[in-house]
């Protein structure tokens, strides 16, 4: 059963990735097996699919086209091996007539809670291999797809719009909790490629939050300010992000008149080893929303990954040097 396997330690040729999802086991294997609801999340930011055929037992197969943002087909014939119904997956990806395939993938399913664990492992043919189609997969945003799953479930679950991006960092779960609270550590990460951050005043407790500007020190200069609504040390923070003016009165991006002027993010931390810290943003719009609004923030989910990949690789580079 799947407790043998998720507990086995990973090989030097397997790379993994672990998702915990807020819905039953049943909805995000429906997701993944109904070819219809996978053709809404399937594949990187940008992508959409063509279900040609889908077959979902051992042997049978799963044949579809992968289209890219730029016009670009990938063809792919999914080959199964085992199915278990709510619980495992197992299978080749990267195939089609003219290759073979990439890699195996076996995907375990359990629920907890009314929460589902997603545990993949994807097995190549040598070490080599993992490292160097891992990098292939998070430089083409890959892993996005995962992401792009938790904003399905969410939809189709309790109709939220929410736009989420997750990053495992090398470093044990207190020191990446404390560059979120820590207006230092922030100012060094956060901001965009290009871009400096001034924290200008903060105040890091429950009811208290950060005034800080933005600029790119020629022409674009962005003040805003953050509200602390929860912070679970060091596992969970919520807080409110607002454009604002000089005097902190809340106002319009200076570049979006539509976007919204609330938005809420929820950062969770979890451990992943004794120094490896998954952290999963979350972002919404607040109840005062607008119809438009909310249009203009569904239309941005391609730039706002490009955006946090930005500060994630920041991150990544400046918790080196820590």
């Amino acid at each position: 059963m799947a407790t043998k396997n998720e507990t086995a330690k990973l090989k030097s040729n397997e790379l993994q990735i672990i998702r915990l999802y807020d819905a039953p086991v049943k909805a995000v294997w429906d997701a993944w097996t109904d070819p219809a609801k996978a053709a809404l999340w399937w594949g990187p930011r940008g992508f959409t699919i063509t279900t040609h055929s889908k077959d979902l037992r051992p042997g049978g197969h799963w044949h579809y086209t992968m289209h890219g943002p730029d016009g670009v087909d990938y063809p792919n014939k999914t080959v199964y091996f085992e199915v278990e119904d709510c619980a495992k997956l197992v299978y080749d990806h990267g195939a089609n007539d003219d290759q073979p395939p990439l890699f195996r993938v076996t995907v375990l399913f359990s629920e907890s809670d009314g929460k589902t664990k997603m545990d993949m492992r994807m097995a190549f043919a040598s070490p080599e291999s993992a490292v160097e189609i891992g990098k292939f997969i998070k430089k083409a945003g890959g892993n996005s797809t995962w992401d792009r799953l938790g904003e399905y479930l969410e939809k189709t679950s309790a109709n939220r719009e929410v736009f989420i991006i997750n990053r495992s960092f090398k470093a044990p779960i207190d020191t990446v909790f404390e560059m979120w609270v820590n207006p230092v550590h922030l100012s060094k990460w956060l901001p965009p490629t290009g871009c400096d951050m001034q924290v200008i005043r903060a105040d890091v407790k429950v009811g208290g939050g950060n005034f800080y500007s933005m600029s790119d020190g020629a022409d674009m200069k962005l003040l805003g300010r953050l509200q602390y609504l929860e912070i679970n040390r060091p596992h969970r923070l919520v807080y409110t992000q607002q454009f604002c003016d000089e005097n902190e009165k809340v106002c319009s991006h200076p570049m979006a008149p539509c976007w919204p002027a609330t938005m809420i993010s929820t950062v969770t931390f979890s451990e992943e080893g004794a120094d490896q810290t998954r952290v999963t943003v979350a972002f919404e719009c607040s109840e005062e929303t607008t119809a438009e609004e909310l249009a203009a923030f569904v239309q941005e989910r391609g730039g706002m990954t490009q955006g946090w990949t930005g500060s994630f690789d920041k991150l990544e580079d400046y918790l080196a040097t820590i």
